[in-house]
């Protein structure tokens, strides 16, 4: 016998969602259960900061590159995951040169690399447009991360890292709480059309708040400088989050990964954290 409307089975609950399309709960346990265990290295053991940081970078990569092929672009998987390593890790022992001299020998191996993936008799098809996108990505991802382990050498590092993690944090706090309340006027509609200028507002509130506190409180320095950090660090992360949001959109994908739920992948995580990393090392470093 058919079933009528109300003999048909109840719906099964969905879990709340956010504007953005996700699983609030997962989103918020997540990332609530990240931040304390971060926390809890930087305080108890810094070090062990580096090894988890390399392991993302490591993830991320992976994801990113496999995106890009599903995409047909032929990024060179080996060489771009083990330089990419040798970018991050070798800031630990030898500082910037580590970090550069990485850089610019993974920059060469993948350009040969790409050249001869196809044999020595064959020319490989879009080359340029290949390897252009194996050196953005080597940028993007190992080379602005080993800047979170250039922050954590300096003195105090652990506490420089642990702010310019809160700064970010309260980025998104605000960002999100401020976009939920009172956003009404989009901030690029044809890159992130959930971006508000009013959440823009809330983000820099929440952080030049935080910056002054961390800034005061756990660096023990001028206010100043937090103010100067916090409002930096709004305008990276950002950007860094809009430069994601333009990748996935030609890609035509939501996230780069599935790894972390109400997230997405590592990548989805990291693409504010990035670009703050360098921009906390550069700005502690020279007013510090």
């Amino acid at each position: 016998m058919p079933q009528t409307p109300d003999d048909a089975a109840p719906a099964e609950p969905q879990a709340p969602t956010s504007r953005a399309g996700r699983n609030l709960p997962a989103a918020l346990a997540v990332g609530l259960g990240l931040g304390l265990s971060l926390i809890a290295i930087l305080l108890f053991a810094p070090k062990v900061f580096i090894g988890v940081v390399g392991a993302a970078v490591g993830v991320a990569t992976w994801e990113v590159a496999k995106r890009l092929r599903e995409a047909d672009v032929l990024v060179p998987r080996i060489p771009l995951l083990v330089g990419g390593q040798a970018v991050f890790w070798l800031g630990w022992p030898w500082g910037a040169q580590g970090v550069v001299g990485a850089f610019a020998a993974t920059a060469l191996v993948c350009m040969v690399w790409r050249l001869f993936d196809h044999g020595l008799s064959t020319a490989p098809k879009n080359f340029l447009r290949d390897t252009a996108i194996t050196l953005f990505t080597l940028t993007w991802i190992p080379l602005l991360a080993a800047f979170s382990t250039l922050l954590l050498l300096e003195p105090d590092g652990n506490l420089r890292v642990l702010t310019f993690m809160i700064l970010v944090v309260c980025s998104d706090v605000g960002g999100y709480v401020a976009g939920v309340l009172f956003g009404r006027h989009p901030m690029v509609p044809a890159i992130s059309p959930k971006k508000s200028w009013e959440g823009f507002c809330g983000s820099l509130v929440f952080s030049v708040i935080g910056g002054l506190l961390t800034v005061t409180l756990l660096l023990e320095a001028n206010s100043m400088i937090g103010v100067v950090l916090g409002v930096g660090l709004v305008v990276v992360a950002t950007c860094g989050d809009l430069v994601e949001s333009q990748i996935k959109r030609e890609l035509g994908i939501k996230d780069m990964g599935t790894m972390l739920p109400g997230h997405g992948g590592i990548m989805d995580r990291l693409d504010s954290m990035l670009p703050s990393a360098f921009v906390s090392w550069l700005v502690l470093s020279a007013l510090l």
